[in-house]
């Protein structure tokens, strides 16, 4: 599934779509090239969760691991500087999600085994055409998708063309 970003509000909104769909043990796979709106994604993806204003949601690059309290456990993390498997491993994000957390991986396509499999992969393009591109690896992130398809279809529905 194609989603269109345009704007900033089109990034929130998207955001907000799949939030009330996440359950525990989630995972979210998140691609793009630097500057393609992973972070700013995780950050409306974690307000719309119930992470407060207040709490600073920033790339874990160098940390490598965000922990955030929301609705559900939420772990941000960045696995670029990551050598394999092993180093994502000792990170503990596999047994994360396995106690409910939901696990959002910057750079995580080739570890998605690692980390349990079955997961939402939303991959960021820059412009021109900004927008995200949506696909499932498993049963539990094919039905996620598919909520989320349904959701912003009866958004648009409702707000008619042209619509933010």
């Amino acid at each position: 599934m194609r989603a269109l970003l345009p704007t900033r509000r089109a990034t929130i909104r998207l955001a907000r779509t799949i939030a009330p769909a996440l359950v525990t043990g989630d995972l979210l796979i998140l691609k793009g090239d630097l500057g393609a709106g992973k972070t700013f994604f995780v950050r409306a993806l974690c307000r719309a969760l119930g992470v407060p204003a207040r709490t600073a949601v920033t790339s874990p690059t160098f940390t490598l691991v965000h922990e955030h309290e929301a609705r559900l456990p939420v772990l941000h993390a960045d696995a670029y500087r990551l050598a394999d498997a092993s180093e994502l491993a000792a990170l503990g994000l596999r047994e994360a999600r396995a106690n409910g957390a939901v696990l959002l991986v910057e750079w995580g396509e080739p570890y998605v085994s690692a980390l349990g499999g079955d997961a939402l992969v939303i991959a960021f393009s820059t412009p021109p055409g900004r927008a995200a591109q949506l696909s499932a690896t498993g049963p539990r992130s094919a039905a996620l998708l598919a909520e989320v398809r349904a959701a912003l279809e009866r958004h648009d529905g409702e707000a008619g063309p042209g619509a933010p």
